[in-house]
C-alpha cells in the first residue's frame, strides 16, 4: 500500500498506519515528539480533489516538507499561495459588477472557504500541541486571517448577485406596470371613440335606411352628440370602475 509521507522520512509508525492511499482530511498527529501536519493546497475551480502537502517536525525541532525543502520555508510559502489566490479574486471582484462575475467569485471561494477553514481549525491544533513553537502560531494567525478574507469576498459576491437579482426584478416589476398602463389608456381611447366608428360604420354602409333622401344638418349632428356621450360614459367606467391593476411599484408610491 502507498503512503502519501515519503519513503525517506524517519516518523513513527503509527504515522504511516494512520494514512491510507490518500492523505485524506486536513489534521495533526503526533507521537513520540514528531508532529504530522497536513493541509490542502489551494484548491483550484472545478477541480473537485484535494492535493496535500505534509509539513513534518521532528524531535530537534526540525521540520521537512513533502514539497521539499525545509518545513517552514514551504509553510510560509504555502501561506503565501492562499494569499495570492485572496487578491486573485480580489480584483475580479473589482472589475465590472455582472451576474455572470458574481457566479464565478461565488463558485471560487465556495472551496476556497471551506478549505481555509479546516487549514485554520489544523493550525490551532497544531498550535495546542505545540504550544511554544512560534511559526505555528504566526500560520494559524495567517490562515485565520485569509479566512475571514475569503469569507468577506463570499459574502460580498453573495449580496452583489442578490442585489442583481432584485434589482432586475424591480426592472421587470416597473415594465410590467408601464405595460398594463399603457393597456389601460388604449381602452379608454377605445371606449372614447368606440360608439363614433360604430355608429359611422352603421350609417356608412350602402343599405336603404330611409334616412338617405331626407337628412337635415341637426340629424347629423345629433348622432354625433349622441356618439360623443356614450363614449364619454364608456371612458368614465372604465376610468373610474375597471382601474388598471396594481403592482408592488405603484403600491409602495
Amino acid at each position: 500500500m502507498n503512503s502519501p509521507l515519503p519513503s525517506s522520512w524517519e516518523v513513527p509508525a503509527v504515522f504511516r498506519s494512520r494514512l491510507g492511499d490518500s492523505a485524506g482530511r486536513q489534521r495533526v498527529m503526533s507521537a513520540d515528539g514528531h508532529l504530522l501536519i497536513i493541509l490542502h493546497k489551494v484548491p483550484e475551480p472545478g477541480d473537485t480533489t484535494r492535493s496535500p502537502v505534509l509539513f513534518w517536525r521532528n524531535p530537534r525541532g526540525d521540520w521537512t516538507s513533502s514539497e521539499g525543502g525545509p518545513g517552514l520555508g514551504a509553510l510560509n510559502a504555502h501561506i503565501d499561495s492562499w494569499r495570492k489566490a485572496v487578491d486573485r479574486i480580489e480584483v475580479q471582484t473589482q472589475q465590472h459588477p455582472s451576474a455572470e462575475g458574481f457566479f464565478e467569485v461565488l463558485q471560487s471561494t465556495t472551496p476556497l472557504l471551506r478549505t481555509i477553514r479546516n487549514t485554520q481549525r489544523t493550525l490551532q491544533e497544531a498550535r495546542q500541541e505545540s504550544p511554544d513553537d512560534r511559526p505555528i502560531l504566526l500560520a494559524r494567525d495567517d490562515a485565520g486571517e485569509l479566512e475571514r478574507a475569503v469569507e468577506l469576498l463570499h459574502s460580498d459576491a453573495k449580496n452583489g448577485m442578490d442585489y442583481m437579482i432584485a434589482r432586475q426584478g424591480e426592472e421587470q416589476t416597473q415594465r410590467t406596470h408601464q405595460l398594463v398602463r399603457a393597456g389601460h389608456r388604449l381602452n379608454v381611447l377605445i371606449a372614447l371613440f368606440l360608439p363614433l366608428t360604430a355608429i359611422g360604420s352603421v350609417f356608412g354602409m350602402n343599405l336603404s335606411h330611409g334616412l338617405e333622401r331626407w337628412q337635415p344638418p341637426w340629424l347629423f349632428w345629433s348622432l354625433l352628440a349622441t356618439a360623443l356621450v356614450i363614449g364619454v360614459l364608456l371612458m368614465t367606467a372604465v376610468v373610474f370602475r375597471v382601474k388598471p391593476p396594481r403592482t408592488a411599484t405603484s403600491r409602495l408610491h
